[in-house]
């Protein structure tokens, strides 16, 4: 055979090899798209919607290709197609472009139209309901974009994305889940040490459900007591994970991927009332903080003047996006009715850090306080055996500070009685929680146990009191 004949060949064979990957016929391409193999199926409906722009079926499949791979703007154009040629299904796909590219109000109005239309037709309405509350809370979240000036991003990788926060020491100390606790697991969570160092934050899988809770855990005596979750209003979303607490240790920062996030993780706050011991319903912090993807891992550096959080909008596998901001003193949103629509849904979406730049000078000093902050030394971690007020000029962290040896044997006391309480308001927790959980019979056996329980917990933890003025006054006498 002549060489060239054999080269021929063999360069159809690579072709026809190529082009075997993808498919070349509708059917094909038809094929690829019922099983959801849309990057497969769409080089080839590209092809005939371009050579039939005006085929409503050729829209509609070549705009959901885009929509599954990524590419929700380019698919609105040939979903509207789609739809205009009343093309079954055709609304559906194109609210979910809508709501994809934060075009909210348009994706309520394609969705109310169409839930009208499958009532008409006596078809269920749930996912279409589902995706029409989600576009609403989208709707009223654009509605109150916070005016959040961003000085830098950072893409690194997922699995140490807290190499890019550099908070100060008063601020408190950050680490994946693995590096603090020395294990191996898969689990993609932090924890938050406070500064002291005796209390931390942290998410945790369970073993059986497979659900991330946040838990926090005290340091008591020089070992980690057992972790406890947060209360339910916290941890009853699907996952609950990521927390960081400001220095009042009153305001909790976390993530979740419940039923107010607009999809995936979003960041909540929440705040703790010391005066039932409980927290407050969490608030969703809304855009441009949180978006249809992950979002997560918000922190504030009060002393710096320094915020950062993490998404995954934008970002191919494996990557994460670490943006860096100027926390507001108070909240300002911008003006839904006089901003430019557009300019908006950009802002929202944080498609250009520089378009939040209005101050260049707010924009200077910060990033030259993010300049001190990466060229400083890692902090020294200070490390206490406790934290003790004894008076408004005296505060103990350490048990060679007692100067008097009877208050010295009392706070021993009051530490162990911590302890105590802390392990029974762990039970009382888990007792609560089973009740919800629980059949009528149920709960009425586990009644008379939870009453119980809270009786002893009140005790101890007037106890608790006791012993510390106790151990104060006493500490106060050495003092003369």
């Amino acid at each position: 055979m002549h060489p060239m004949r054999i080269v021929y060949l063999f360069i159809a064979f690579v072709c026809l090899s190529v082009c075997n990957l993808q498919a070349q016929t509708l059917e094909q391409a038809k094929n690829f798209y019922q099983k959801g193999q849309y990057e497969k199926a769409k080089p080839t409906f590209r092809r005939f919607v371009k050579s039939q722009p005006g085929n409503g079926n050729y829209n509609l499949w070549y705009g959901v290709c885009c929509l599954q791979t990524g590419q929700a703007e380019a698919a609105v154009g040939y979903l509207e197609t789609a739809v205009k040629k009343r093309i079954t299904g055709g609304q559906y796909y194109l609210a979910q472009a809508y709501e994809q590219t934060y075009r909210f109000e348009e994706a309520v109005t394609c969705l109310e139209a169409y839930i009208a239309e499958l009532v008409k037709r006596k078809r269920s309405t749930d996912q279409a309901e589902k995706l029409l509350e989600k576009s609403k809370n989208g709707l009223r979240m654009l509605r109150g974009v916070e005016e959040v000036c961003i000085i830098d991003s950072v893409v690194v990788d997922k699995n140490r994305f807290l190499d890019a926060y550099r908070i100060s020491r008063e601020s408190g100390s950050l680490f994946m889940y693995n590096d603090f606790f020395q294990q191996k697991k898969e689990d993609e969570a932090t924890v938050y040490e406070t500064e002291l160092g005796n209390r931390i934050y942290y998410g945790e899988q369970g073993e059986t459900d497979g659900k991330f809770n946040v838990y926090t855990c005290n340091k008591m005596q020089g070992e980690w007591g057992k972790g406890r979750p947060l209360p339910s209003l916290i941890n009853d979303s699907v996952n609950a994970n990521y927390p960081y607490v400001m220095t009042d240790g009153i305001t909790i920062y976390y993530a979740s991927d419940g039923p107010q996030s607009m999809g995936g993780y979003d960041i909540f706050v929440t705040r703790y009332n010391m005066n039932n011991d409980s927290y407050l319903a969490p608030d969703n912090v809304g855009m441009p903080f949180n978006s249809p993807a992950n979002d997560y891992m918000y922190v504030i550096d009060e002393y710096h003047e320094l915020g950062w959080f993490a998404s995954d909008r934008f970002q191919p596998e494996g990557k994460v996006c670490v943006y860096i901001f100027v926390p507001n003193v108070s909240k300002r949103v911008y003006d839904y009715e006089t901003t430019d629509n557009k300019k908006l849904r950009r802002l929202a979406l944080i498609q250009s850090i520089q378009e939040t730049w209005e101050d260049a000078s707010i924009v200077n000093e910060a990033r030259l306080r993010l300049q001190e902050v990466r060229t400083a030394k890692a902090p020294v971690k200070r490390t206490y055996d406790f934290e003790f007020v004894i008076d408004d000029a005296h505060t103990y962290y350490q048990w060679n500070e007692f100067r008097s040896p009877q208050a010295k044997t009392l706070f021993r006391t009051y530490l162990q009685t911590e302890k105590q309480l802390e392990e029974q308001q762990s039970k009382l927790q888990e007792l609560r929680t089973q009740y919800i959980r629980s059949s009528k019979a149920e709960r009425a056996r586990l009644a008379p146990a939870i009453l119980d329980l809270e009786k002893h917990v009140e005790q101890l933890s007037t106890d608790i009191r006791r012993t510390a003025t106790r151990v104060r006054n006493t500490e106060i006498n050495s003092f003369k």
